[in-house]
């Protein structure tokens, strides 16, 4: 039977925070001290996602200039471009500065690359094409930052250039753009550094917004905030959840046609949408058209008024989103055969194909990482170049290891868990094996397992729907950054067990708990292999959630791992 993750249960509250937070109910008490609020009032700004520190955009540097520029855009009519990448933070980064500027009657367009024939990023064709539209401003969103030879190349052909993004930028070399609005970017002051790119492009909504008066709110561009948010992995924490939580109220009132209409084919009511359905349901949706064709088509779905094209749209984006989910599934398994097959204990996986689609190879990488625990590498070779897509895990910073080959690369970015480089054939072999090296060093000391994280030991006597209501629905929005709360509760009784869905592949189990008496229903997602070798008794991990089903709502426990009652490691 296999146990191969680590549980993590920090130490109990001490007692000076426990009579600081004596306002909230026990197990809550443990959950803010978890999370490092230990006064009444910390615990209250962050239940109520309020800020606590100054959000003021003109903060960031580069946004004085950028927004004057924009003005004198906006007065004398000059075409601008607003340029986006084609994942989700990128083209809901488009579609709200587009909108913003459409409301202050500007000259605006969005673009967007093709992923297959221009890549990620900016590139010379494309501004050589927009100037020669008469574009004379481009914005770009969520990309940019470690372009510098293309923002030479505006520069040189007379197009000015902002540059918005929130990908780290090359050690001491920023574009040389009109303005670089980037809160990574060496001497910001601005507080929160973790802004997804379409939290970068509010905020330059927010400081045009306090100069030109206008009927339009920022609040209708909030359910684009909260879907690039999420969807791109941002830590919702500090303003992002404070955007998120408010995002996911704007969406469930929310005017846009499309997001509706995506909504409906993903079969989610926007009446109780959270963040959850953005990355699982909305977020792989609105990606899909950028990894498989284009993403014009998820920012046209963002942006049109027309219930029927939206409507349309929606079904493009489903279909093109199955035809994802079968090529990512072809391609895991041979990546897989490829990574394993040539070095099965190496500390960085690597698979290489000509015929890999580059639109879904960061899944497949993704799948990787998430079944081996570590550091993965999936790449489609070209007739000169090779596109690599990385993922990583938290011991691993994959693009610091990238910037350790950067002479090999022609180019690369990313973040500490995922990146992307383009590099040409005849360095791949070099690159792999200086990749592996590295990681090797980085790793070979490191008990790679991977964790997860509880809130506190737990009776299963104290899970009742009042629990939920008032206590863990206020961590909302949860995810990457601010994990949803789990427990653990030792020695349960399995009084049934079974599998259920699409090859038996999860598990449902009814618990429990012999003192009390009390039984729960759970389910345990991609765990249906336990039902041949249940134990009698088992310790379980779970998070607590609402199950609605046919109209009817209930509660039920969410099983992220179980063991054998008694195991140790």
């Amino acid at each position: 039977m296999i146990n191969n993750k680590r549980w993590i249960v920090p130490p109990l509250i001490t007692p000076e925070a426990d009579t600081a937070l004596s306002a909230f109910p026990p197990i809550l008490r443990q959950i803010l001290f978890n999370r490092g609020y230990t006064t009444d009032a910390e615990a209250r700004a962050y239940l109520n996602a309020k800020p606590d520190f100054n959000t003021d955009p003109f903060q960031m540097s580069g946004m004085k200039q950028s927004v004057d520029r924009i003005q004198t855009a906006i007065q004398k009519h000059e075409p601008i471009a607003i340029y986006g990448d084609y994942d989700v933070d990128g083209v809901t980064s488009t579609a709200l500065l587009v909108e913003t500027l459409q409301q202050l009657n500007a000259n605006v367009r969005g673009y967007i690359p093709n992923r297959f024939e221009e890549g990620y990023g900016l590139n010379n064709n494309a501004l050589d094409e927009l100037k020669a539209d008469g574009v004379q401003l481009v914005i770009t969103v969520d990309c940019g930052i470690r372009s510098p030879s293309e923002a030479l190349h505006a520069q040189t052909i007379g197009l000015d250039l902002i540059i918005s993004d929130h990908h780290h930028p090359a050690e001491g070399d920023l574009p040389p753009a009109f303005a670089v609005i980037n809160t990574k970017q060496p001497g910001d002051v601005y507080p929160d550094k973790d802004l997804a790119g379409v939290g970068i492009a509010y905020k330059i909504a927010e400081a045009l917004l306090s100069i030109y008066p206008s009927a339009f709110s920022l609040d209708s561009l909030l359910d684009l905030v909260a879907l690039g948010t999420v969807a791109d992995l941002a830590p919702l924490v500090g303003e992002n959840r404070i955007l998120v939580r408010r995002g996911l109220r704007q969406m469930r009132q929310t005017a846009r046609q499309g997001l509706s209409s995506l909504a409906a084919v993903s079969e989610i009511k926007l009446a109780k949408v959270n963040a959850g359905n953005i990355g699982f349901s909305l977020g792989p949706r609105l990606n899909a058209a950028g990894r498989l064709k284009e993403a014009l088509a998820a920012f046209e779905l963002l942006t049109t008024k027309d219930v029927f094209r939206a409507g349309e749209l929606a079904q493009v984006l489903d279909m093109q989103n199955r035809e994802r989910q079968r090529i990512t599934k072809d391609m895991q398994k041979r990546a897989e055969e490829i990574a394993i097959g040539e070095d099965p204990h190496a500390f960085l996986l690597f698979a290489a194909q000509e015929d890999f689609n580059s639109g879904v190879i960061g899944l497949a990488a993704s799948r990787l990482t998430d079944t081996y625990y570590r550091p993965a590498i999936v790449a489609s070779k070209g007739e000169t170049e090779t596109r690599g897509s990385c993922r990583s895990i938290p011991e691993f910073h994959i693009t610091e290891a990238l910037d350790h080959c950067a002479d090999l690369l022609v180019r690369h970015g990313g973040h500490a868990a995922a990146a992307g480089f383009t590099v040409r054939n005849e360095n791949l072999s070099e690159l792999v094996s200086r990749l592996k090296a590295y990681a090797k060093e980085k790793l070979s000391n490191e008990d790679l397992k991977p964790t997860v994280t509880a809130e506190a030991y737990v009776s299963l006597a104290d899970f009742r729907a009042d629990l939920f209501e008032k206590c863990l629905k206020y961590l909302e929005p949860t995810g990457y950054g601010n994990r949803e709360a789990a427990f653990v509760a030792r020695n349960v009784k399995v009084k049934s067990a079974r599998t259920v869905g699409a090859d038996a592949k999860h598990l449902k189990l009814l618990l429990e708990e012999e003192k009390s008496g009390y039984t729960h229903d759970a389910i345990g997602f991609r765990l249906g292999e336990w039902q041949k070798k249940m134990p009698p008794r088992v310790d379980i991990l779970f998070t607590y959630e609402v199950n609605e089903y046919n109209g009817r709502i209930g509660y039920q426990l969410n099983l992220k791992d179980l063991k054998p009652a008694g195991y140790v490691e």
